[in-house]
């Protein structure tokens, strides 16, 4: 590789946006008060960048910048001495890098009272502190910020920001994966490829991160003391790469140390550890995986091997080690890059065991490992295809996509080439344009159909997904029809189409399950309703007794089809569980999708968001955006019931951001229906109706053909309080078959709601008691409440005060108990027109506060500062002014002092659901 490439800075920071909000909490407060904050992570995340954004962010005073000199520890006398040659009272900024490598006084004096370092005025600290290494104590107790490796999506971002996005795609796709999010060494790859080998029109000279790289970036960060420390920090980072997880058993190095050094046979961890090492439940670790690295490539490659030697005769004379890990560090101890065909062979055979126990990570690992020992052409690209399968299955598609460049090889067999399409696409429908993704997965049903025809239906089964996921109706039924390749229907995001094999018979079971899968969604998609339920019931009955993860969500997938909620939480739960068991973080976001889901459809918000949340943590790591912005869109549904119309307006942006970017139908529909659902909830009949007439009359942007019927009673209210009757006619008849199916719990009443909203006063009373009535049967607290709510209006309107103030009374105690406070607000309103509310007595109650005014009102109760509110929250200090404003107002309560009077005498009185009040 050559050094020929400039590389530009960037043209943002990218990927640390909760970071920079709680720095700019920071400086919000430092004009009233001063403060201390703490940026930690390991080399190259950029704490430097973070501290020079905040100084040139920082308007209210001026900037002091702090760091130790070269080669020197800094005393204590420095900041003091420094910060006395500050002559300005004005609110002072200090941005002090590296503050680990003060001494002990210095430390202590840059992490004690603000007030103490510069009485004449406001003073605020950002202190940067390494992340390899545990932090010092002086540091322990300040509020802490840190930096984690970037999302790939973010990385990959961020490398299209540094070179225009001119980089190859398979290039790129290993960088991406050989940066593992780190920004320094990304930059540092880059700049060590030539203009030709970044485009790809040469090959890249040899491995991307090697020693000399990583060693620029890590820095002094991965020496040790000393030479036992060197062996020991070696012996951790090799047995790492055998492992089931970040860390390796403390016996297992001890004993592979001591084969190391016979001689001196250490019976014990030295006392203190290297600082880059972590000692927990008998686990050991690096508390930087780049440090890691850079100690295992920056060794001799003869003591590496050693290593790795030791490591396995330690594992062959214990118990319980399974062959992976032993077959993996015997393969590592060979000398040079030959082929082994036998050890290449063992390794396959044993990744390719259902009966041993690994999770998919590992199995990536030993795959890989087997195709580069393996000389045959056909037999390495098929190794290198389940390597990458393996690694999609573990959160890891930014490791799957280089290996799949790798297995490239037109001389493979067309079942070889079509597995790798088939995981190709299944990456694009996890984070990509649907409509690519489609494209991908019906070339792998073509190429597997002769020798694999139930991978070929698996490939058309993903293919339906995609086009589900797209809202091509004509599209999702073609790959459905029946005959090879087949294919069957989505749930939610569409079903997981992954290999599995956690069960004795997996393969049967699983085509079993796509098959019946296939026929049913085909069915329902063709509105052949009586002929949908059978094989769809047969897959959630399958659900009962299987533990394989991705046929449990097909099982949750088919009930929430059948409007089976309880069936569908019970196959997700399931299913989250399997997934988190078996190390699949491919699978745990869309585990959680289902139960989010599940929980919306049976009308409970606060646990969809619960889940939604999880879930979209959960997909931004395993670079899933796709999935993302379906749990962004839950979010926002969930927030169109509350009080907050920040927080609607944020997860609709950030859903339709991805969306409209990669063709999501289906997350489109649900963010524009949140979006109108919080118009309506706020009295803004009109807006909604616009909105939601988009989504639910007849015409091309009709929303996606599986969801806009779900928004059909949203609509029916707004145009009916909008004075636009005659627009429901059609909509309604289709929502009347849609109710009769069954599909959705909540159907039958929400119907017999829409007719009372239309009927003449001689039948409204009666269809509202019967929605009242079907309520009953079907559950759920804020669907009710919402008809309790309109008929206690209507009856108002009518001058039936007794039998409305009942209701109505009844609307706000459901909207309360699931945290609807838009909706509780009119609820209130109402019965204050009735003179059944008073303002007095509409104080005290902490019900009717949103879960993140709820949060906000209990850290102020407690004494918590604005800016610590926001830092615990990862929100900005303006969010937390304009809740605690909205609290005050809904308290009816002036002060902070009163505030926490009236949280303590509310949670004495009576316990206050607490779903979503702690962070």
């Amino acid at each position: 590789m050559t050094g020929e490439t400039t590389v530009r800075t960037a043209g943002r920071i990218h990927g640390r946006s909760a970071q920079r909000a709680a720095v700019r909490a920071l400086l919000d407060e430092l004009p009233a008060r001063g403060g201390h904050l703490v940026v930690t992570g390991e080399p190259g995340l950029g704490r430097t960048t973070l501290l020079d954004w905040a100084a040139r962010a920082y308007r209210s005073g001026p900037v002091l910048r702090l760091a130790p000199g070269p080669g020197a520890t800094a005393t204590s006398g420095e900041p003091l001495g420094t910060l006395r040659t500050v002559t300005s009272t004005a609110p002072l900024l200090v941005c002090v890098d590296d503050a680990h490598l003060w001494d002990a006084r210095a430390r202590a004096t840059l992490a004690g009272p603000a007030q103490r370092l510069r009485p004449a005025g406001r003073t605020g600290l950002l202190l940067s502190v390494a992340g390899h290494r545990a932090l010092d104590a002086e540091f322990a107790r300040l509020p802490l910020v840190r930096l984690d490796p970037l999302t790939p999506p973010g990385a990959a971002d961020l490398l299209d920001d540094l070179t225009d996005g001119t980089v190859a795609p398979a290039v790129r796709d290993l960088l991406v994966a050989e940066a593992e999010g780190n920004p320094a060494l990304l930059h540092a790859l880059l700049r060590r490829l030539s203009p030709a080998e970044l485009r790809g029109h040469l090959p890249l000279s040899g491995p991307a991160a090697d020693s000399t790289v990583l060693a620029e970036v890590a820095g002094a960060a991965s020496a040790g003391d000393d030479e036992g420390a060197g062996d020991l920090l070696l012996t951790v980072a090799a047995a790492v790469r055998a492992s089931h997880g970040p860390d390796a058993d403390v016996g297992l190095v001890l004993d592979a140390v001591r084969r190391l050094r016979p001689a001196s046979r250490p019976a014990l961890l030295p006392d203190p550890l290297p600082g880059q090492l972590a000692l927990t439940g008998g686990r050991l670790r690096f508390h930087s995986e780049l440090v890691r690295r850079t100690v295992h490539a920056a060794a001799a490659p003869d003591r590496r091997r050693d290593a790795h030697r030791a490591l396995a005769d330690a594992l062959e004379q214990g118990d319980g080690a399974g062959p992976l890990p032993v077959l993996l560090h015997r393969s590592w101890s060979g000398a040079g890059p030959a082929p082994a065909p036998r050890l290449a062979d063992r390794l396959a055979s044993a990744a390719d065991d259902a009966t041993v126990t690994a999770p998919y990570g590992l199995r990536a690992t030993a795959y890989t490992r087997a195709a580069e020992l393996t000389a045959d052409a056909a037999t390495r690209a098929a190794r290198y295809t389940a390597a990458a399968e393996q690694a999609l299955l573990a959160g890891r598609p930014e490791r799957a996509r280089p290996l799949l460049a790798a297995a490239r090889d037109g001389a493979a067999p067309a079942a070889v080439r079509g597995r790798a399409e088939l995981v190709r696409g299944l990456t694009e429908l996890g984070d990509g344009p649907v409509g690519d993704a489609h494209q991908t997965l019906l070339l792998a049903a073509s190429l597997l159909a002769p020798d694999a025809p139930a991978a070929a239906e698996t490939a058309a089964l993903a293919a339906a997904d995609a086009a589900w996921a797209a809202g091509d109706l004509r599209t999702c039924l073609d790959a459905l029809a029946p005959g090879p390749p087949g294919g069957g229907g989505p749930g939610p995001n569409g079903p997981a189409v992954h290999r599995d094999t956690t069960a004795p018979h997996p393969a049967r079971t699983l085509a079993a399950v796509v098959r019946e899968h296939r026929i049913g969604m085909r069915a329902l998609l063709e509105g052949r309703l009586d002929r949908a339920s059978a094989p769809l019931g047969q897959v959630v009955e399958r659900g009962r007794t299987d533990d394989g993860p991705e046929r449990l969500l097909r099982s949750a997938a088919a009930a929430l089809l059948l409007g089976d909620v309880d069936a569908a939480r019970r196959g997700g739960a399931r299913a989250l569980a399997a997934a988190r068991q078996l190390g699949s973080d491919t699978l745990v976001p869309r585990a959680l999708e289902y139960l989010a889901y599940a929980e919306l459809r049976a009308g409970r918000h606060p646990q969809a968001r619960a889940h939604a949340e999880e879930g979209l943590r959960t997909a931004l790591r395993a670079g899933q955006r796709n999935t993302a912005a379906h749990h962004r869109a839950v979010l926002a549904l969930a927030a169109s019931i509350e009080e907050d119309p920040d927080a609607v307006a944020r997860h609709v942006a950030a859903a339709l951001a991805t969306a409209r970017r990669h063709g999501l139908a289906q997350v489109t529909t649900l963010a524009e229906w949140a979006t109108a659902r919080a118009d309506l909830g706020r009295g803004r009949p009109h807006a909604a109706a616009d909105r939601l007439g988009l989504l639910v009359l007849p015409g091309p942007g009709r929303g996606h053909f599986a969801v806009w019927r779900l928004a059909v009673p949203c609509f029916v209210e707004a145009a009916v309080l909008a004075g636009r009757h005659e627009d429901t006619r059609e909509v309604l008849a289709d929502f009347a078959d849609w109710a009769a199916f069954g599909a959705d719990p909540q159907a039958a009443a929400q119907l017999a709601r829409c007719h009372a909203l239309l009927a003449p006063p001689d039948r409204a009373d009666a269809l509202y008691r019967r929605a009242l009535a079907r309520h009953d049967e079907a559950g759920g607290d804020f669907e009710r409440a919402r008809t309790a709510l309109l008929h206690g209006k209507w009856l108002r309107r009518r001058r039936r005060p007794g039998e409305a103030r009942g209701l109505l009374g009844t609307a706000l105690a459901g909207f309360d108990r699931c945290g609807a406070g838009v909706w509780a607000a009119q609820a209130r309103g109402e019965l204050r027109a009735l003179g059944a509310l008073s303002d007095a007595a509409d104080t005290g109650t902490l019900t009717r506060l949103t879960p993140q005014q709820l949060r906000i009102a209990r850290h102020v109760a407690e004494g918590a500062t604005n800016r610590e509110v926001a830092l615990t929250l990862a929100v900005s200090t303006r969010t937390v002014d304009y809740h605690l404003r909205k609290v005050f107002a809904a308290l009816g309560v002036r002060s902070r002092l009163e505030l926490a009077r009236l949280v303590e005498q509310a949670e004495q009185a009576e316990p206050v659901e607490k779903t979503g009040a702690r962070p």
